[in-house]
């Protein structure tokens, strides 16, 4: 696959947090690290997220009493709060030609699992501006987690017009009943390619 200079790199959460030992460790999360980090020498155009929570975030099951994570609400353990170890991308990840790190869920009422939009699918990060004001037009997204994160930011890409693959072995998953296969299925049904490594090689 030849990568050109309207293709961009889209590396989603790969923090301490996701990983194992992490507050929220996404099974086997660290091992995206060593695919992404050489999937991204073939790009000029990368752009890493960052979870960015305050302490009291409305998404935090801390917060609520009586509530699990998990529950369905989707309340989570407490996880990426903004300036601790959890919060910092992980420290074999090297891509220091990243244009720009985004950081999202820093509002403390509304969680952004979408690079593109909070989870209001109304109120912007910035980025769909940014891709658009560089001319980038093909997204290739890796990172964690594939079915919360990566799903939704290379949905949002989709429905914003752009061509978007997943790189599926540049993701791990969650799977919390049934999540995977409903990411792929949806995945598949905007037409949003899954890739992996070899076609980079």
């Amino acid at each position: 696959m030849k990568i050109s200079e309207q293709d961009v790199l889209i590396v989603v959460d790969v923090q301490n947090d996701f990983c194992t030992g992490g507050a929220l460790a996404v099974p086997d999360g660290e091992k995206v690290v060593p695919v992404i980090n050489r999937i991204a020498q073939r790009f000029r155009n990368v752009v890493l997220t960052q979870d960015w929570h305050p302490k009291d975030h409305v998404s935090f099951a801390s917060n609520h009493a009586h509530k699990n994570p998990y529950g369905a609400q989707v309340l989570w353990p407490d996880h990426c709060v903004q300036e601790t170890q959890g919060a910092e991308f992980h420290n074999s990840l090297h891509i220091a030609q990243a244009s720009l790190v985004l950081r999202k869920g820093f509002r403390r009422d509304i969680d952004s699992y979408s690079a593109l939009y909070e989870n209001d699918h109304k109120t912007p990060t910035g980025l769909l501006g940014y891709l658009r004001e560089r001319q980038l037009k093909n997204i290739f997204v890796a990172g964690l987690a594939l079915d919360f994160c990566v799903r939704y930011s290379a949905e949002d890409a989709r429905k914003a017009g752009f061509e978007v693959a997943v790189i599926e072995d540049a993701c791990r998953g969650i799977d919390i009943d049934g999540s995977m296969a409903a990411t792929h299925q949806s995945l598949k049904s905007l037409g949003i390619s899954i890739v992996n490594i070899e076609a980079f090689l």
